[in-house]
């Protein structure tokens, strides 16, 4: 099993792999070049579909924008993603349709090893992180790997999602707890 399988089957991974350091770099150097661009520019469109393959036409992605790989990650249809959004794709990321994700939200799906001594090592696993579709996750949101959060939520700014919310819920705090049903 590649470094690359390992990553996506949520397995213990060399992140320091020339496969994967060569799809880091790809990213980067198409993140940079939407960096200095705007949802109007006219390379706008054709840069963001080569960084996230089948990136819907519908939706938008506010630059500048950060990710490390860019195909673990799937949009749905009339989703907007603001300002400063950092999505760490070792891990799949599914954001639904007709959702709202505030400046300066993070999907984060790296984890590193609990043991000090595993951790200096260049390795990690990566948990997947989904999110239903029409919710609102406000600005500054931090989303922990491995966690799914379900349809028609709500996250309130500046929480950290270290835990599965259930449909139809508002969350809100750091960690971020249901507030209430909605």
């Amino acid at each position: 099993m590649t470094e690359y399988e390992k990553m996506r089957s949520q397995q213990l991974y060399c992140f320091e792999d020339p496969e994967l350091l060569a799809s880091i770099t790809r990213s980067n150097e198409l993140c940079a070049k939407l960096s200095t661009m705007t949802l109007s520019s006219a390379d706008y469109r054709p840069t963001i579909e080569a960084l996230i393959p089948g990136f819907p036409k519908s939706s938008a992605i506010n630059p500048p924008f950060h990710c490390d790989h860019g195909h673990g990650i799937t949009i749905g249809e009339h989703t907007f993603i603001n300002y400063d959004c950092i999505m760490l794709d070792g891990g799949e990321i599914k954001i639904g349709a007709h959702c709202n994700i505030g400046p300066r939200c993070q999907f984060l799906t790296p984890q590193h090893p609990i043991d000090y001594k595993e951790r200096i090592k260049p390795v990690e696993t990566c948990l997947p992180i989904s999110i239903g579709d029409n919710c609102w996750l406000g600005g500054g949101v931090t989303i922990c790997p491995g966690v799914t959060i379900g349809p028609r939520c709500i996250i309130a700014a500046g929480s950290v999602v270290i835990r599965d919310i259930p449909a139809d819920s508002m969350a809100a705090g750091n960690p971020a707890v249901v507030k209430k049903r909605l």
